[in-house]
């Protein structure tokens, strides 16, 4: 007989009348890894910044162990022994990993920080969990997945049996997801009972006991994840069918939008991370640039889209010599950029939507005149934008920093692809994105390369890369791994070029 370790009932939660969850139901067995599926703005993290603590139910009930309880806060989940790793790190990056985790749960002898007999538990929890870390390093000098890690090994410190992941795998490539899974799998395996809120299908098949989906702030039901299909879960969380492969007509190519000639740069410390890269993207085309993480992707956006030195070689568009230009010059040309990070380089997150969808453009027609704002036009904008791009908001002057995660990505991508621009990039566009928002944004990709844009799709995810593309070109260490295409390659085929072994010929 299965134990019930989490048991919410009825819950509401009502903001000002719009009631983000709506009666929803969950439960959680004791060992088990659960999924909780939904569109962006569906309610998930709200129902789970209930279950942690962090805001209270307007009704409802929740029983841990089979007793009724009440949340008021993070330290009442704490006690109960929830913990909660958040879709966006909670770490300071001035400290080391193990001050990190030891953060407000410090290990004393007498008045004096015991950091000796500290770091011999943290080392104890990771090596027994498999999360390996040097609780030496300052947070700032690791990987995004190491900074995962650290997250998990805080809540674990604070001795938390049910673990709550917010979108865990939004930033991790291929390779570190299949470690994550791993890892969920021994913690589940120890005992611990797991919530995964997550947008992918193929990690709910790969981890997941049970799922339960949400679709505007109520749940729709909870199925045994080998008892449903990719298609019904699709479909049961946005309410209609979901077309899971997409129609890639064939488009004539134009001229040559993009030329990258011999490009050479360095990263910070001055290690050259790009190493004599040269391609082409024409009119009408979608090239996939596939590599793992670290391997120059970063670098190479950011020398095109003038936010890096080129130390060497030439990035033409459309026959202009635009290397080293000003990153304005550059967009001017006709140069869309949907960067990875949308909250580093995409918004500024305090101020609100209308302003962040027109930051681009904002110092011309129709919105400013001789330096003088039209607020008007403004806020007209963002309301056609909002309204066609499906941004979850009722409100253009809210602060883009109040959206979810999805919501953020969509107002980056209305604004970049409303500019009309000849050449888009696009680099992990669909991160974050639910199923039914990343079908609307491939299909919005296919409709800018019919109507004759070049497009420079960098992207972790492979399916995305082989659903999309026209021509892949494979990074490794900086340079070109091989060049193929969907319909003559396949995952392992790329998978091998991104490590660097080449199939014969090449």
């Amino acid at each position: 007989m299965t134990e019930k370790i989490i048991e919410m009932k009825h819950i509401v939660k009502d903001f000002n009348g719009f009631k983000a969850n709506n009666d929803i139901n969950l439960s959680l067995n004791k060992g088990e890894i659960l999924a909780l599926l939904g569109e962006n703005g569906a309610g998930k993290s709200t129902l789970m910044s209930i279950l942690s603590g962090l805001l209270q139910p307007t009704s409802g009930e929740i029983k841990v162990n089979g007793k009724s309880v009440a949340i008021k806060d993070a330290t009442a989940a704490k006690n109960l022994r929830i913990g909660m790793v958040h879709q966006h790190f909670m770490l300071a990056h001035s400290f080391t990993v193990l001050e990190n985790i030891i953060l407000g749960h410090e290990t004393t002898r007498g008045p004096v920080l015991d950091l000796k007999t500290a770091k011999e538990q943290v080392m104890k929890l990771s090596e027994h969990y498999g999360l390996a870390i040097d609780p030496n390093a300052k947070v700032s000098d690791i990987s995004v997945a190491q900074q995962q890690r650290v997250e998990i090994l805080k809540v674990l410190y604070r001795g938390a049996d049910i673990l709550i992941f917010d979108e865990p795998t939004a930033v991790l490539t291929p390779q570190e997801i299949t470690e994550f899974i791993k890892i969920l799998k021994n913690l589940a395996k120890e005992g611990k009972s797991i919530i995964l809120i997550t947008h992918k299908l193929e990690e709910i098949k790969a981890v997941a006991d049970r799922v339960t989906v949400i679709r505007a702030g109520q749940d729709v039901g909870t199925f045994d994840v080998d008892q449903v299909s990719d298609e019904k879960l699709a479909e049961l969380m946005v309410g209609h069918h979901v077309q899971m492969n997409l129609h890639k007509p064939k488009v004539k190519v134009g001229k040559t939008i993009l030329n990258v000639q011999d490009l050479k740069v360095k990263e910070k410390r001055g290690n050259l991370v790009v190493k004599g890269l040269s391609f082409q993207i024409k009119a009408g085309e979608i090239l996939g640039i596939a590599g793992i993480d670290g391997n120059g992707q970063d670098e190479l956006v950011e020398a095109i889209t003038g936010l890096r030195k080129v130390d060497a070689g030439a990035v033409l568009i459309k026959n202009q010599d635009m290397t080293n230009q000003p990153v304005r010059k550059i967009t001017e040309m006709g140069v869309s950029s949907i960067p990875a990070d949308r909250q580093k380089f995409g918004l500024i997150l305090q101020l609100s939507l209308a302003d962040n969808l027109a930051l681009q453009t904002y110092y011309k027609e129709p919105f400013s005149k001789h330096g003088i704002m039209n607020f008007k036009n403004i806020h007209q904008h963002a309301k056609k934008l909002i309204k066609k791009f499906d941004i979850r908001t009722t409100d253009e002057n809210l602060a883009t920093g109040e959206l979810s995660g999805g919501n953020q990505q969509k107002v980056i991508i209305a604004r970049e692809l409303d500019r009309n621009s000849d050449l888009i990039i696009a680099f992990q566009p669909t991160r974050g994105l639910d199923v039914g928002a990343i079908e609307y944004i491939h299909k919005q990709l296919l409709k800018e390369r019919e109507a004759g844009k070049a497009i420079l799709l960098i992207s972790y995810e492979l399916d995305e890369i082989m659903q999309l593309s026209d021509r892949i070109l494979v990074l490794h260490d900086g340079k070109e791994s091989g060049e193929v295409t969907p319909e003559t390659t396949n995952e392992t085929e790329l998978g091998l070029l991104m490590t660097g072994i080449k199939k014969e010929g090449q």
